[in-house]
């Protein structure tokens, strides 16, 4: 055969070969170079060279393995991850994600979140639209916006709306007490506890944050008696995730479960302009109004000149951020309250000591709270080891320079220089379990907290600085106001499987989960009455 006489069908591998080759070299010299500069971007600080950086999509849904950390290590390796790379480290990726600094430090992290006005760092944008589908609000919002935001949501948070917190929350329990039975036994099994503290942290903010007269067992239905507004409530706060992860064409297709959030989304959204003018024409009639932060904030809003208004939709976004942030994280950090208390009877026993000597066998009243400190311990201490925003995002706006302090044992800083762009990521979790500000932080105990309150420096689960959550004080009451009153009158005791330790139960149950924001797997607790 000819040297030339090359079969066709030869000459067409080949070249699909070569194709297929070249692109494979043009691939690996592109993500080679991209890995090079991200090096370069943070300043070839010593840490993790992945393949996914933890906060992108992959590193977000794949699981965390050695070679792969994910964004789930910031649970699973946080009592050795930094003990390796040290306080402030930097994330490069291989193939997805950007170049990122991740901190433990405290003092890194007020340099990024108390700047004020003239600060070099922003909010990351695209890190908070899971909280800006209904509409801008005071977690989402910047700069001047921001301001806005805050003039007139802060008036709505004050002592009369936290007395109304404390009141409800315990006619709540009452009403649970009753309608679920309890009354008439002395031992309860309850296989996830989150099914009770869920309802209760809605029945609250229900009723506190929106002004609904929600009750246990009979939740309002809408105008047109389709499904209740608390029905409505639980759907949209439980599936609003479509709305973040979701193309509007997908989420939009007629599967049953899109249908059913499209619909209460609706309804909710009707419901709540409905709601602004009717609380709008409330305040401008000058009628007596309910305490409840939705006519708080339409109130503050129709008292404020007309260029520092919020318009309908800015008012009904606040209200249903905090929904978001304060519903399920309160019902998790109940359910894992509760966990704690169920495996360290000794501390239990102290706080059931202190409950009796405050309130004994009245009703809790709103001026118990301060006397509650071991009750607030056991809150603060939960939200240290699981604390709902478990990291916190900040872009740099500009080219600038963080004071990292050395290790401890040695004095002074070092200057870490970050180019405008990068993203430097606060991590809660890691400031909680960091030893240079809590003893033995991989311990429960409630006692690091006796004398100090929730304005600790080291105290991040609320956020740091002005943007701190508004409404810290509102979790804090309906917590302790529930958890005092039920172990007051209930025993809280783990549900061991057959042959089970105590601490078994523990590395079983009192685990984290983790969708957008951080929680416990299901708390499985049997509660005995406590004799009369």
């Amino acid at each position: 055969m000819d040297a030339l006489d090359i079969p066709s069908s030869i000459v067409e591998n080949l070249n699909w070969s070569t194709i297929f080759l070249g692109l494979t070299v043009v691939y690996i010299i592109s993500k080679t170079n991209n890995f090079v500069n991200g090096l370069k971007t943070i300043n070839y600080l010593a840490g993790p060279r992945v393949p996914f950086a933890p906060l992108s999509l992959p590193g977000i849904f794949l699981p965390t393995t050695w070679w792969n950390p994910g964004v789930f290590y910031f649970w699973t390796w946080r009592n050795h991850f930094y003990k390796t790379w040290g306080e402030t480290v930097g994330f490069a990726p291989w193939f997805s994600g950007e170049p990122t600094f991740v901190t433990t430090n405290l003092e890194v992290a007020k340099q990024v979140t108390l700047g004020g006005h003239k600060s070099s760092w922003e909010k990351s944008s695209d890190k908070s639209l899971a909280l800006m589908i209904f509409g801008m609000n005071l977690v989402t919002a910047q700069g001047d916006l921001w301001r806005k935001h805050r003039r007139v949501v802060g008036p709505a948070f004050s002592n009369d709306l936290y007395q109304l917190v404390w009141q409800e929350t315990y006619n709540i329990y009452q009403e649970m007490i009753e309608d679920e039975g309890w009354s008439k036994v002395d031992t309860l099994d309850v296989s996830v506890v989150q099914t009770l503290t869920s309802k209760l942290a809605l029945l609250v903010i229900g009723n506190c944050g929106f002004g609904f007269n929600f009750h246990w067992s009979e939740p309002p239905t809408s105008v047109d008696g389709s499904t209740s507004i608390q029905r409505a409530l639980h759907i949209v706060t439980e599936w609003h995730i479509l709305d973040v992860f979701c193309p509007r064409w997908l989420s939009d297709l007629p599967v049953p479960i899109f249908k059913k959030y499209r619909a209460a989304y609706k309804q909710l959204m009707d419901f709540m302009h409905a709601q602004v003018a009717e609380r709008r024409d409330l305040v401008q009639g000058g009628t007596q109004l309910r305490m409840d932060v939705f006519t708080m904030l339409v109130k503050a809003n129709e008292d404020e000149e007309a260029k520092f208004r919020l318009d309908d939709d800015e008012l009904i976004g606040n209200v249903f951020v905090m929904l978001l942030a304060g519903h399920e994280t309160t019902a998790q950090i109940l359910a894992a309250s509760l966990g704690f208390l169920a495996v360290h009877e000794d501390i239990q026993d102290e706080v059931y000591e202190e409950v009796m000597s405050v309130i004994g066998r009245r009703d809790p009243v709103f001026s118990d709270f301060t006397k509650l400190e071991k009750v607030t311990s056991v809150f603060y201490e939960t939200l240290r080891i699981f604390p709902p925003g478990f990291i916190l995002v900040r872009k740099a706006s500009e080219d600038t320079v963080i004071q990292v302090p050395n290790p401890v044992g040695q004095e002074g800083t070092t200057g870490l220089p970050v180019p405008k762009g990068i993203e430097l990521v606060i991590d809660v979790l890691g400031i909680h379990n960091n030893p240079r500000y809590f003893d033995e932080p991989e311990k429960f105990k409630p006692q690091r907290w006796y004398g100090l309150s929730n304005e600790s420096e080291a105290f991040a689960a609320f956020s740091i600085g002005p943007r701190a959550c508004i409404g810290r004080k509102f979790a804090t009451f309906e917590s302790v106001c529930f958890l005092a009153s039920l172990l007051r009158d209930w025993k809280v005791e783990p549900i061991l499987k057959a042959g089970e330790t105590n601490k078994e139960w523990k590395e079983r149950v009192v685990d984290a989960k983790l969708v957008l924001t951080l929680g416990v797997k299901d708390v499985p607790v049997r509660f005995v009455r406590r004799s009369k």
